[in-house]
């Protein structure tokens, strides 16, 4: 069973950090490509972030671009997200994802999601 577990949200306030932590258990994270998502409230799920299973490409939405890192830590089973200059629309709950294998790309396993709150 694939758990997914996010932590490393909080209340920040405009140009502060955050790193937040995706510890995966059930399944390594090189078994896929994985990913963040952010969700506002009141809009859909969007895609923020991703790094493929090998780690040698990363994707980044163009609103994060130059701010946010994807990592992950292969040892650890870890995936992190560090997050500069964060901005109050960077406001929302952040879910870890990972993709069903290496040819399906299907965002298949989630995690419960951790707030992150930008004060201005």
């Amino acid at each position: 069973q694939v758990q997914l577990v996010e932590s490393g949200g909080g209340l920040v306030r405009t140009g502060d950090s955050l790193r937040l932590s995706c510890a995966a258990s059930g399944r390594t994270i090189s078994s896929a490509a994985m990913g963040w998502f952010r969700q506002a409230p009141g809009t859909e799920r969007e895609f923020v972030s991703s790094i493929a299973w090998h780690g040698g490409s990363v994707n980044y939405a163009e609103s994060v671009k130059g701010r946010f890192t994807i990592s992950k830590d292969n040892a650890k089973n870890t995936v992190y997200l560090q997050m500069n200059s964060l901005k109050p629309e960077d406001t929302a709950v952040y879910y870890c994802a990972q993709q069903r294998s290496r040819v399906d790309y299907t965002w298949a396993f989630w995690g419960q999601g951790t707030q992150v709150t930008v004060s201005s």
